[in-house]
Protein backbone atom coordinates (compact mmCIF):
# COMPACT_ATOMS: atom_id res chain seq x y z
CA UNK A 1 0.00 0.00 0.00
CA UNK A 2 1.78 3.11 -1.34
CA UNK A 3 -0.69 5.25 0.64
CA UNK A 4 -3.70 5.17 3.16
CA UNK A 5 -7.01 5.32 1.21
CA UNK A 6 -9.91 7.96 1.60
CA UNK A 7 -13.09 6.07 1.89
CA UNK A 8 -17.03 6.76 2.38
CA UNK A 9 -17.79 3.45 3.66
CA UNK A 10 -15.27 0.84 3.28
CA UNK A 11 -13.99 0.34 -0.30
CA UNK A 12 -16.28 2.98 -1.44
CA UNK A 13 -15.32 6.49 -3.10
CA UNK A 14 -15.10 9.07 0.05
CA UNK A 15 -18.02 11.58 -0.98
CA UNK A 16 -17.21 16.15 -0.74
CA UNK A 17 -16.25 17.23 2.41
CA UNK A 18 -19.44 18.71 2.75
CA UNK A 19 -22.19 16.23 2.23
CA UNK A 20 -24.15 15.15 4.60
CA UNK A 21 -24.27 11.69 5.20
CA UNK A 22 -26.11 9.11 7.94
CA UNK A 23 -25.56 5.66 7.41
CA UNK A 24 -26.79 2.22 9.57
CA UNK A 25 -25.12 -0.88 8.69
CA UNK A 26 -24.42 -4.60 10.57
CA UNK A 27 -21.02 -5.72 9.84
CA UNK A 28 -22.55 -9.06 8.42
CA UNK A 29 -23.55 -6.81 5.62
CA UNK A 30 -20.23 -5.95 4.44
CA UNK A 31 -17.67 -8.03 6.17
CA UNK A 32 -18.20 -11.66 4.22
CA UNK A 33 -16.81 -9.25 0.89
CA UNK A 34 -13.46 -8.60 3.03
CA UNK A 35 -13.39 -12.38 4.73
CA UNK A 36 -13.75 -10.57 7.68
CA UNK A 37 -10.16 -8.64 7.19
CA UNK A 38 -10.92 -4.54 6.71
CA UNK A 39 -7.54 -3.27 5.08
CA UNK A 40 -6.07 0.01 7.07
CA UNK A 41 -8.22 2.99 5.49
CA UNK A 42 -9.53 6.51 7.01
CA UNK A 43 -12.59 8.30 6.41
CA UNK A 44 -11.28 12.23 6.25
CA UNK A 45 -14.77 13.86 6.98
CA UNK A 46 -16.93 10.98 9.03
CA UNK A 47 -17.19 9.55 12.00
CA UNK A 48 -17.83 6.01 12.90
CA UNK A 49 -19.37 4.19 15.78
CA UNK A 50 -18.99 0.07 15.84
CA UNK A 51 -21.63 -1.52 18.07
CA UNK A 52 -20.10 -5.04 18.60
CA UNK A 53 -23.15 -7.36 20.30
CA UNK A 54 -21.53 -11.26 19.25
CA UNK A 55 -18.01 -11.92 18.74
CA UNK A 56 -14.23 -11.39 19.21
CA UNK A 57 -11.31 -9.75 16.35
CA UNK A 58 -8.78 -7.16 16.87
CA UNK A 59 -8.65 -3.50 15.74
CA UNK A 60 -5.74 -1.17 14.72
CA UNK A 61 -6.31 2.22 15.39
CA UNK A 62 -3.50 4.60 14.48
CA UNK A 63 -0.23 2.68 15.98
CA UNK A 64 -1.80 0.20 18.48
CA UNK A 65 -3.57 -3.06 17.63
CA UNK A 66 -5.75 -4.19 20.21
CA UNK A 67 -8.15 -7.00 20.68
CA UNK A 68 -11.52 -6.47 21.41
CA UNK A 69 -14.66 -8.99 22.70
CA UNK A 70 -18.42 -8.45 22.67
CA UNK A 71 -19.91 -6.27 24.15
CA UNK A 72 -17.84 -3.33 23.51
CA UNK A 73 -18.18 0.22 21.45
CA UNK A 74 -15.44 1.19 18.52
CA UNK A 75 -15.30 4.78 18.26
CA UNK A 76 -13.28 6.46 15.26
CA UNK A 77 -13.18 10.42 14.34
CA UNK A 78 -12.52 11.25 10.92
CA UNK A 79 -9.08 10.82 9.58
CA UNK A 80 -8.09 8.02 12.23
CA UNK A 81 -6.17 4.86 10.23
CA UNK A 82 -8.04 1.77 11.33
CA UNK A 83 -8.13 -1.83 10.05
CA UNK A 84 -10.07 -4.98 11.27
CA UNK A 85 -9.75 -8.46 11.32
CA UNK A 86 -12.67 -10.70 13.23
CA UNK A 87 -14.64 -14.00 13.47
CA UNK A 88 -17.20 -14.93 11.51
CA UNK A 89 -19.65 -14.71 14.41
CA UNK A 90 -19.01 -10.66 14.91
CA UNK A 91 -22.02 -8.88 14.49
CA UNK A 92 -23.51 -5.50 15.47
CA UNK A 93 -24.79 -2.48 13.74
CA UNK A 94 -22.23 0.19 12.20
CA UNK A 95 -23.10 4.09 12.39
CA UNK A 96 -21.21 6.05 9.34
CA UNK A 97 -22.00 9.91 10.19
CA UNK A 98 -20.73 13.23 8.80
CA UNK A 99 -18.48 14.54 11.75
CA UNK A 100 -18.43 18.36 11.26
CA UNK A 101 -22.11 19.03 12.28
CA UNK A 102 -21.87 16.71 15.37
CA UNK A 103 -19.00 18.47 16.47
CA UNK A 104 -20.75 21.90 15.57
CA UNK A 105 -23.61 20.74 18.38
CA UNK A 106 -21.08 18.99 20.85
CA UNK A 107 -19.17 22.18 21.27
CA UNK A 108 -22.64 23.59 22.75
CA UNK A 109 -23.14 20.76 24.84
CA UNK A 110 -19.96 20.43 26.83
CA UNK A 111 -15.97 19.71 26.11
CA UNK A 112 -16.27 16.26 26.98
CA UNK A 113 -18.54 15.53 24.45
CA UNK A 114 -16.64 17.25 22.32
CA UNK A 115 -13.25 15.74 23.73
CA UNK A 116 -15.15 12.55 23.07
CA UNK A 117 -15.59 13.26 19.38
CA UNK A 118 -12.24 13.82 18.39
CA UNK A 119 -10.37 10.57 20.03
CA UNK A 120 -10.81 7.11 18.80
CA UNK A 121 -11.72 4.78 21.92
CA UNK A 122 -12.45 1.01 22.57
CA UNK A 123 -14.88 0.89 25.30
CA UNK A 124 -15.74 -2.28 26.97
CA UNK A 125 -19.67 -2.23 27.73
CA UNK A 126 -21.29 -4.39 30.56
CA UNK A 127 -22.93 -7.79 29.77
CA UNK A 128 -26.66 -7.49 29.32
CA UNK A 129 -28.69 -8.77 32.29
CA UNK A 130 -31.88 -9.75 31.59
CA UNK A 131 -31.38 -9.37 28.27
CA UNK A 132 -31.26 -5.34 28.66
CA UNK A 133 -28.63 -3.21 26.66
CA UNK A 134 -29.06 0.54 28.08
CA UNK A 135 -27.83 1.81 24.53
CA UNK A 136 -30.05 -0.26 22.55
CA UNK A 137 -33.47 0.85 22.34
CA UNK A 138 -30.93 4.34 21.12
CA UNK A 139 -29.86 2.72 18.53
CA UNK A 140 -32.64 0.94 17.12
CA UNK A 141 -34.32 4.29 16.58
CA UNK A 142 -31.08 5.79 15.02
CA UNK A 143 -31.24 2.83 12.37
CA UNK A 144 -35.01 3.53 11.83
CA UNK A 145 -34.46 7.38 11.08
CA UNK A 146 -30.61 6.27 8.69
CA UNK A 147 -32.79 4.05 6.72
CA UNK A 148 -35.92 6.11 6.61
CA UNK A 149 -36.83 8.29 3.58
CA UNK A 150 -38.87 11.14 5.75
CA UNK A 151 -38.13 14.44 5.47
CA UNK A 152 -35.26 15.91 7.81
CA UNK A 153 -34.12 12.15 8.66
CA UNK A 154 -30.57 12.78 8.46
CA UNK A 155 -31.35 15.87 10.78
CA UNK A 156 -33.93 13.26 13.60
CA UNK A 157 -30.65 10.81 13.12
CA UNK A 158 -27.62 13.21 13.65
CA UNK A 159 -29.87 14.43 17.07
CA UNK A 160 -30.24 10.45 18.30
CA UNK A 161 -26.75 10.05 17.42
CA UNK A 162 -25.17 13.02 19.63
CA UNK A 163 -27.83 11.97 22.25
CA UNK A 164 -26.23 8.29 22.07
CA UNK A 165 -22.52 9.95 21.86
CA UNK A 166 -23.87 11.55 25.88
CA UNK A 167 -24.04 8.17 26.65
CA UNK A 168 -20.78 7.08 25.68
CA UNK A 169 -19.22 9.77 26.82
CA UNK A 170 -21.01 8.55 30.63
CA UNK A 171 -19.57 5.27 30.05
CA UNK A 172 -16.02 6.42 28.98
CA UNK A 173 -15.39 8.68 31.93
CA UNK A 174 -17.25 8.22 35.17
CA UNK A 175 -18.86 10.97 37.09
CA UNK A 176 -15.93 11.76 39.22
CA UNK A 177 -13.13 11.84 37.05
CA UNK A 178 -11.35 15.04 36.65
CA UNK A 179 -12.99 17.70 33.45
CA UNK A 180 -10.72 19.70 31.52
CA UNK A 181 -11.06 23.25 32.03
CA UNK A 182 -13.84 25.75 30.71
CA UNK A 183 -13.81 28.90 28.63
CA UNK A 184 -11.48 30.57 27.00
CA UNK A 185 -9.00 28.28 28.09
CA UNK A 186 -10.79 25.20 26.41
CA UNK A 187 -11.13 27.43 23.23
CA UNK A 188 -7.68 28.65 23.23
CA UNK A 189 -6.63 24.62 23.54
CA UNK A 190 -9.23 23.61 20.50
CA UNK A 191 -7.85 26.48 18.22
CA UNK A 192 -3.93 25.52 19.53
CA UNK A 193 -4.68 21.35 18.35
CA UNK A 194 -6.69 22.17 15.00
CA UNK A 195 -3.06 24.38 14.20
CA UNK A 196 -1.38 22.12 14.87
CA UNK A 197 -3.16 19.21 12.94
CA UNK A 198 -2.61 22.13 9.83
CA UNK A 199 1.19 22.59 10.47
CA UNK A 200 3.16 20.32 12.20
CA UNK A 201 4.71 19.31 8.87
CA UNK A 202 6.35 23.17 8.59
CA UNK A 203 7.73 22.20 12.18
CA UNK A 204 7.22 25.70 13.62
CA UNK A 205 8.69 27.07 16.97
CA UNK A 206 6.08 27.65 19.49
CA UNK A 207 6.62 31.13 19.38
CA UNK A 208 4.65 30.93 16.12
CA UNK A 209 1.90 28.90 17.34
CA UNK A 210 2.00 31.14 19.98
CA UNK A 211 1.85 34.50 17.89
CA UNK A 212 -0.90 32.98 15.70
CA UNK A 213 -3.65 32.06 18.71
CA UNK A 214 -2.40 35.58 20.43
CA UNK A 215 -0.74 35.11 23.32
CA UNK A 216 2.78 34.36 24.58
CA UNK A 217 4.73 31.41 24.54
CA UNK A 218 4.73 31.33 28.01
CA UNK A 219 1.21 31.71 28.52
CA UNK A 220 0.62 28.76 25.97
CA UNK A 221 3.02 26.33 27.69
CA UNK A 222 1.30 27.27 31.44
CA UNK A 223 -2.02 26.45 29.99
CA UNK A 224 -1.39 23.27 27.99
CA UNK A 225 0.83 22.37 31.78
CA UNK A 226 -1.82 22.94 33.29
CA UNK A 227 -5.06 21.70 31.74
CA UNK A 228 -3.44 18.63 30.13
CA UNK A 229 -0.48 17.74 32.25
CA UNK A 230 1.64 18.21 29.13
CA UNK A 231 4.17 20.35 27.63
CA UNK A 232 3.36 22.53 24.32
CA UNK A 233 5.92 21.21 21.96
CA UNK A 234 5.15 17.35 23.96
CA UNK A 235 1.30 18.27 21.87
CA UNK A 236 3.08 19.29 18.88
CA UNK A 237 5.49 16.50 18.71
CA UNK A 238 3.33 13.45 19.91
CA UNK A 239 1.08 15.06 16.71
CA UNK A 240 4.21 14.54 14.48
CA UNK A 241 4.83 11.01 15.52
CA UNK A 242 1.48 9.36 15.26
CA UNK A 243 1.80 10.81 11.56
CA UNK A 244 5.01 9.12 11.50
CA UNK A 245 3.60 5.98 13.18
CA UNK A 246 0.71 5.93 11.50
CA UNK A 247 2.86 5.86 7.59
CA UNK A 248 5.32 3.23 9.08
CA UNK A 249 2.55 1.12 9.81
CA UNK A 250 0.37 1.75 7.40
CA UNK A 251 2.25 2.15 3.76
CA UNK A 252 5.26 0.54 2.10
CA UNK A 253 6.69 4.28 1.54
CA UNK A 254 10.10 4.30 2.22
CA UNK A 255 11.40 6.08 5.26
CA UNK A 256 13.06 8.73 3.52
CA UNK A 257 9.32 9.32 1.71
CA UNK A 258 8.05 9.69 4.99
CA UNK A 259 10.48 11.88 6.55
CA UNK A 260 10.34 14.38 3.17
CA UNK A 261 6.79 14.00 3.70
CA UNK A 262 6.83 15.05 7.25
CA UNK A 263 9.29 17.95 6.30
CA UNK A 264 12.64 16.27 7.91
CA UNK A 265 15.58 18.13 5.76
CA UNK A 266 17.08 13.79 5.82
CA UNK A 267 16.60 10.55 6.61
CA UNK A 268 19.32 10.40 9.33
CA UNK A 269 17.89 13.70 11.33
CA UNK A 270 14.44 11.56 10.90
CA UNK A 271 15.74 8.64 12.15
CA UNK A 272 17.18 10.30 15.17
CA UNK A 273 13.88 12.11 16.08
CA UNK A 274 11.73 9.25 16.06
CA UNK A 275 14.38 7.51 17.93
CA UNK A 276 14.38 10.39 21.02
CA UNK A 277 10.88 10.54 20.51
CA UNK A 278 9.68 6.60 20.73
CA UNK A 279 13.48 4.73 21.79
CA UNK A 280 13.39 2.87 18.73
CA UNK A 281 14.80 3.24 15.19
CA UNK A 282 11.61 3.87 12.27
CA UNK A 283 12.74 0.59 10.83
CA UNK A 284 11.97 -1.92 13.89
CA UNK A 285 8.69 0.18 14.89
CA UNK A 286 7.71 -0.83 11.52
CA UNK A 287 8.97 -4.56 11.76
CA UNK A 288 7.03 -4.67 15.51
CA UNK A 289 3.87 -3.03 14.29
CA UNK A 290 3.73 -5.85 11.06
CA UNK A 291 4.57 -8.47 13.57
CA UNK A 292 1.39 -7.58 15.49
CA UNK A 293 -0.41 -7.15 12.75
CA UNK A 294 -0.13 -10.84 11.74
CA UNK A 295 -0.91 -11.83 15.33
CA UNK A 296 -4.42 -14.01 15.07
CA UNK A 297 -7.47 -11.99 16.74
CA UNK A 298 -8.54 -13.25 19.91
CA UNK A 299 -10.92 -16.71 20.23
CA UNK A 300 -8.74 -18.43 17.09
Amino acid sequence: MKSIPNYALYGEAAPPVWCDLLHVEWIRERSPLYQGEIRPHRHDALLQIFYVRSGTGAVSIENRRMSFAAPCLILLPCRTVHAFSHNQDTDGPVITAVQQPLESMARIVSVELLALLQRPALIPLPEAVDGDEPLWPLLQLLEAEARSEAPRHVAAGLSLLLALLVQISRLAQPADAPRPGQGRRAILLEQFRELVNRQFRQHWPLELYAERLGISAAQLGRICREELGESAMGLINARLMREAQRQLAYTELEIKQIAHDLGFRDTSYFSRYFRKQAGIKPSEFRAAFQRMAEAPPAGE
